[in-house]
């Protein structure tokens, strides 16, 4: 039986931004309408190669969620000052325009990929911060 959800929320697994999401999907009046992913990176853990053995997991659970919980919208949420980020940008200097590109290419591969698998459905694509600023990448 289908539930009522809306949306499938992607995060990263960082403590630190745990209530600030929260708090944003309550203000979008998502409060017990979304199911969650939360992995390393967000979208980093489900694009980059560095972290290829995680792809599949997620796909398989958004594809579970859609036919479960009526998914319409892909909510995907990255965080600045993120490990994964780090850790994909290797031993060059992490600033924030550094940090700005990985997230913008995983947010540009997930979009490729969801797009694809997914035509009818929507996605957003958020960056947020530890002072609860929101960026909206397209």
């Amino acid at each position: 039986m289908k539930s009522n959800y809306k949306a499938m929320l992607l995060s990263c697994i960082d403590p630190r931004f745990q209530p600030i999401i929260y708090n944003y999907l309550k203000k979008k009046k998502l409060t017990g309408k979304y199911s969650s992913f939360t992995i390393a990176g967000s979208a980093i853990g489900v694009t980059a190669n560095k972290f290829k053995k995680w792809h599949k997991t997620f796909w398989e659970n958004f594809d579970t969620s859609v036919k479960l919980h009526n998914i319409k919208t892909l909510i995907v949420i990255n965080h600045r000052d993120c490990g994964a980020a780090k850790i994909i940008n290797g031993k060059k200097e992490f600033s924030k325009l550094n940090e700005t590109k990985v997230h913008k290419n995983s947010f540009q591969k997930m979009k490729k990929i969801f797009k694809k698998k997914y035509p009818k459905l929507s996605i957003e694509l958020k960056i947020i911060s530890l002072n609860s600023k929101v960026e909206t990448f397209r």
